[in-house]
């Protein structure tokens, strides 16, 4: 005897509920997603090249930052409240002063970011940073 085999049927495309599922979860993700601020962290402007800012030596706080984590301001080390006092002394007195921290390769990254945290606290816009070594 000859078996016939049953054909199966063709799903029809509008009843895929998995597909309406799947784009409704998608829309969902997009609207969360677009929601959220990509503006987070340090922003810094970056210097012009045609008008090149000039910046005088007495308006300028060098700190270093070495290897240790030690932070030195005139070659002194300090802790972080009395680099904000200090910070804030020559604010007063200087107020378009600049803020230079030399960073040694080896600096823990945590004291780096601290550093940076306190002085964009104190509103010095003025901020510049450059690898100790790297002349």
């Amino acid at each position: 005897m000859i078996r016939l085999r049953k054909r199966r049927e063709v799903d029809d495309p509008s009843n895929s509920g998995t597909l309406n599922d799947l784009s409704f979860l998608l829309i969902i993700f997009f609207i969360v997603i677009a929601g959220f601020n990509v503006n987070k962290g340090f922003l810094m402007t970056l210097p012009d090249k045609e008008r090149p800012r000039i910046v005088r030596t007495d308006e300028l706080m060098r700190c270093v930052l070495d290897a240790e984590g030690t932070l030195r301001v005139d070659g002194q080390a300090v802790t972080m409240e009395e680099l904000d006092s200090k910070a804030q002394e020559m604010k007063g007195k200087y107020p378009n002063m600049t803020f230079l921290l030399t960073i040694h390769p080896d600096a823990p990254y945590r004291q780096v970011i601290g550093v940076i945290h306190e002085i964009r606290a104190l509103d010095i816009e003025n901020f510049s940073f450059k690898m100790a070594g790297g002349e």
